[in-house]
């Protein structure tokens, strides 16, 4: 412990300051390294994570002891890259994240027993708008959902049953297409009994009505996406037909189509004078006979079954009677024709195709339009493909220009080699190059830094300081003192001449050794002892 105390008074206050000093510098830079390399890699264990889902998993994951990171307001929850999987299974075993909303769990943990009917079918369409947001939130550029159901009950001896209705805010990323928002209102009413879709509403985050029910919105809606689907297909066939013979990328083909959405009902009725038909025929006959009796009343003429003695000789009259009735049906014909909504009453197409390129004299690459004949047989196929029809009011033209030069696209390498056998992430690259710097940049600190001032704190010798008037310090190895310096002289005594052959040999003993010692100072220390001679330099005479 003394040797101890006696080396640090040894090395002064300045020196063990400074020694303190890049102690405590190199332990927290070589602790900052350390805690850095041995910081697991983080990766994201959910995302757009509500307050609810983010507290339940953050308590799970510190009764687990597994160390966390919250970003974007708690929304973002990152872990170890190593445990993510495992963490996923567990958390969905036990229902995380349950998505901002409660499900049909909501039954899991109640009492039934005690429960009146009112709260169960509160719980039932809690359970239900939960079940209905999760679902829509499942949809692409969803974000966040949102689900509102009206489900009124019918009055009692009411005869008219009040429809249900339901309404929905939804956080989207970018815009929803229409058959988006179309799918969304049809797999809530379908979900809900007795909900149309038509009384359905849809609202975003910024306000903006998406849908707000009306009954034309949703047939408008169809007619558009029929609309689209024809032209789209009608535009794939005739580019696939022009891309065959001018090659892929060298056509460009758009494609109109003007629907006509009204719904015609005719119907007619027609007359044939010339087809008759027997419908009906009726024949009747009736005949009579009377007798002569020249006006003569009698008893016995009037008797019934009477016999005259003359009725022999009496002449009769007698009439016949024919009738005949016949019914003819004239040939009628009624025809009822339906014309559904979506025809097409006309088509425009546009065809740009890119000319041919073709070698000069030079080597050089040259643009040559294509021939007249060459667009007028590709305008009669696409005509042909489109089922063109003059008195439609169809249109097509086939026209030629060059193609404005595209920027060269910059090919993706693979991997190759060694990552490519190994399969290395980017995050795995990036791991082992943070890494590779931070060793690099703890042997350069420790090489050019350290170990310099080390060398000069736990220097033993100490560097001689001369003077304008060159004195030396005392000999290190216990010799005897010198009497006088390079500037004084001796004082003479009774004894004069041994004194001064005495003091002569010390002198000379002592400036040997000192002389030796400053070539071996100077040969260790260069830089203090080109330090030393140039101040001497700058000293005057």
């Amino acid at each position: 412990m003394q040797g101890l105390v006696g080396f640090l008074r040894g090395l002064g206050a300045a020196r063990l300051m400074a020694m303190v000093a890049v102690t405590a510098a190199l332990i927290g830079f070589f602790a900052f390294v350390i805690m850095r390399v041995t910081t697991p890699q983080m990766t994201t264990l959910f995302t757009d994570l509500s307050t609810e889902d983010s507290s339940g998993i953050i308590k799970d994951l510190e009764r687990q002891a597994i160390p966390y990171e919250l970003r974007n307001e708690g929304a973002i929850i990152m872990v170890p890259k190593d445990k993510v999987t495992r963490l996923r299974m567990k958390l969905a075993e036990g229902g995380l994240p349950k998505g901002g909303g409660v499900g049909y769990e909501i039954f899991d943990k109640s009492d039934a027993l005690g429960t009146t009917s009112f709260v169960q079918n509160i719980n039932h369409l809690r359970a239900l708008e939960g079940e209905l947001a999760r679902t829509i939130r499942g949809i692409d550029r969803i974000q966040a959902a949102r689900v509102h159901l009206v489900l009124p009950e019918r009055p009692l001896f009411s005869r008219e049953t009040p429809e249900p209705s339901a309404s929905i805010v939804v956080r989207v990323r970018g815009t929803l297409e229409p058959q988006q928002i179309r799918a969304i209102r049809h797999v809530v009413a379908s979900a809900v009994s007795g909900l149309k879709p038509q009384r359905v509403s849809i609202v975003d985050e910024t306000g903006q009505l998406l849908a707000d029910g009306a009954t034309g919105d949703a047939d408008n809606a169809v007619g558009d996406e029929r609309r689209a689907g024809f032209e789209k297909r009608m535009r794939n066939q005739v580019e696939a037909i022009v891309s065959s013979v001018f090659g892929a990328g060298r056509a460009r083909v758009q494609l109109s189509a003007d629907f006509d959405y009204n719904r015609i009902t005719q119907t007619s009725d027609k007359f044939d004078p010339e087809g008759r038909v027997l419908r009906s025929s009726q024949t009747r006959e009736e005949s009579s006979a009377t007798a002569d009796s020249s006006g003569q009343v009698t008893v016995n003429n009037e008797l019934p079954g009477g016999q005259r003695p003359d009725a022999a000789a009496v002449p009769k009259d007698q009439s016949k009677k024919s009738e005949e009735t016949n019914n003819y049906e004239i040939s009628h014909t009624t025809k009822t024709e339906i014309t559904e909504a979506g025809r097409v009453n006309r088509i425009s197409v546009a065809v740009l195709v890119d000319g041919s390129y073709a070698k000069n004299d030079k080597g050089e690459m040259v643009y040559k339009e294509r021939s007249k004949e060459e667009l007028d047989r590709i305008a009669a196929l696409v005509r042909s493909a489109i089922g063109f029809d003059q008195k439609r009011g169809d249109q097509v033209e086939v026209v030629n220009l060059k193609f404005a030069e595209a920027p060269a696209a910059i090919p993706v390498a693979e991997p190759a080699g060694l990552l490519g056998m190994l399969q290395f992430t980017k995050d795995d690259v990036m791991y082992v190059i943070e890494l590779g710097v931070m060793m690099l940049l703890g042997l350069v600190v420790l090489f050019m830094v350290v170990r310099p001032l080390v060398k000069r704190i736990l220097a033993s010798e100490v560097v001689p300081s001369f003077t304008s008037g060159g004195t030396l310090p005392a000999p290190v190895d216990g010799g005897a003192q010198p009497a006088a310096s390079g500037g004084q002289s001796l004082v003479p005594g009774s004894n004069a001449t041994s004194q001064m052959i005495d003091v002569a040999q010390v002198q000379g003993q002592v400036h040997a050794q000192s002389v030796h010692r400053v070539g071996e100072l100077a040969e260790r220390n260069p830089n203090e002892t080109a330090s030393i001679i140039r101040q001497w330099l700058a000293e005057p005479a």
